[in-house]
């Protein structure tokens, strides 16, 4: 008489509930800035740039991510805000890095097209380790605010280095900067909030490789 042979299904991995959360502080003669993330946070932000409408993409990136988000600003505005911008992008840039520790059990893709009103931008992020940016939007005005429009692209060529992700981001329509950026800044969150995600299907890294 045949005996069967017994049967055990693959567990899924253990999803870690270790805390996702970093702060970087960096000081130069240009700019003081401190930045705390908590990649499984509900949108809390705490913002002060010194540059009102930046203030409101960052907060707009933490709401619309889930991210609790603080950041604190010191820069050289006298001059002009670039300084304070860039170094905000390297510094967040940073602190996502760190927050993601080894990205064990993430997605690490992540990608959303987002409407707003007139402008309509994709965004598309790799959390593989390796820097790349592909920036293709087109600015009509010099400046929104006291935002220089052109540092758009210095934030998040900044923010992604730092990251070490690869970026991609397109303007598909839209003729208002203000909507632009605001599209850019809130597909961005999406689309990293899809990325840092944990599946339980995944152990390890999401990489043939075995790292990323």
């Amino acid at each position: 008489m045949a005996t069967a042979k017994a049967t055990s299904k693959k567990k899924p991995a253990t999803v870690s509930n270790k805390a996702r959360i970093a702060t970087v502080n960096r000081k130069t003669k240009e700019t003081d800035i401190s930045v705390t993330i908590n990649l499984d946070g509900t949108g809390q932000a705490q913002i002060d740039t010194g540059i009102g409408f930046f203030d409101h993409m960052l907060e707009g990136f933490a709401k619309h991510g889930l991210f609790d988000l603080k950041v604190k600003v010191n820069g050289d505005l006298h001059v002009d805000g670039h300084h304070s911008v860039e170094d905000c992008g390297i510094v967040l840039g940073q602190a996502i890095c760190e927050a993601l520790g080894e990205k064990e059990g993430i997605s690490r893709f992540g990608y959303f097209i987002l409407p707003m009103d007139d402008a309509l931008v994709l965004t598309s992020i790799d959390l593989g380790g390796r820097f790349y940016i592909d920036y293709n939007c087109t600015m009509y005005s010099s400046k929104v605010g006291e935002f220089e429009t052109q540092l758009a692209r210095e934030f998040f060529y900044a923010l992604a280095s730092n990251a070490k992700m690869n970026l991609h981001i397109r303007q598909l329509a839209g003729f208002n900067d203000h909507h632009t950026i605001e599209a850019m800044f809130k597909s961005f969150a999406k689309s990293l909030d899809m990325a840092t995600k944990r599946d339980s299907r995944i152990s390890g890294v999401l990489s043939t490789k075995g790292t990323i």
